[in-house]
């Protein structure tokens, strides 16, 4: 899934994403297992404002994104704000010569574009290998509950001055799964450009991924859900979930 199209529509469209909540749950995960300036791996970047938001505030981070239209606009970001931040192009399915990483983490339903169980292994499993012993992997998915109650069936619309979308959001055969159908309209001076795209996603159960993380060798620290590093994590009643697992000593 590449973004081609809506690349330099993503941001305009994303102005709620909780980005600061996601910056703040990693300082606190950073925090908690007491990673000392942490090398971190921002995995399924986009156009970067999680990374930057990162190095921003000190943090040493590499961005990596299967869409070169989102890595051009990241890279703007960094330069914009006088940073330095390298930025490579590679499929998650695909990384290589990435190593010794203390921090992997990937956000914002990235995992959940990963839409396969070998593909997830295939991941999970690059993952394990860019990372140094005892590096942690922090990542986010939808909850089951979240996908047929709030997503699947339902259309999603915003109108801005430079242009408008509408999403709708239909169920696929497998549990977890969904498509969304996505329209944009630009402003083009005194015109609108039309574009459209499929996008597809699917979230399983989190014993699912409990279990191919395990193969790659990662134990599981924690689980939880909806930004809450301390809350009762459940399953049932959270929207987003994320998982902290450490890459075990070889």
């Amino acid at each position: 899934m590449t973004y081609q199209l809506m690349a330099r529509l993503y941001d305009q469209f994303m102005t709620a994403a909780p980005y600061d909540k996601w910056v703040e749950l990693t300082e606190k995960i950073i925090s908690r297992y007491q990673l000392q300036n942490p090398r971190i791996v921002d995995l399924g970047c986009g156009t970067g404002e999680i990374t930057v938001k990162l190095k921003s505030k000190g943090f040493e981070i590499t961005g990596v994104d299967a869409s070169t239209d989102m890595l051009t606009i990241a890279e703007q970001k960094a330069s914009d704000n006088h940073q330095r931040v390298q930025w490579i192009h590679q499929d998650l399915r695909e990384l290589q010569g990435l190593s010794n990483f203390d921090l992997a983490i990937s956000y914002c339903d990235v995992i959940n574009y990963i839409t396969s169980k070998s593909d997830i292994q295939i991941v999970f499993n690059n993952i394990a290998e860019l990372l140094g012993d005892n590096g942690l992997f922090v990542f986010d998915v939808h909850s089951l509950v979240h996908v047929e109650e709030n997503l699947v069936g339902k259309t999603f619309a915003d109108v801005t001055d430079e242009g408008a979308y509408i999403w709708f959001c239909y169920e696929g055969e497998e549990e977890g799964e969904m498509y969304h159908d996505l329209t944009f309209f630009s402003s083009n001076g005194g015109s609108y450009q039309r574009f459209d795209e499929t996008h597809h996603e699917q979230t399983f159960p989190i014993s699912v991924y409990e279990e191919l993380l395990k193969k790659c060798g990662f134990e599981i620290l924690d689980i939880c859900g909806d930004f809450i590093l301390e809350n009762d994590f459940s399953e049932e009643e959270a929207e987003r979930i994320f998982i902290v697992a450490q890459k075990r000593m070889r």
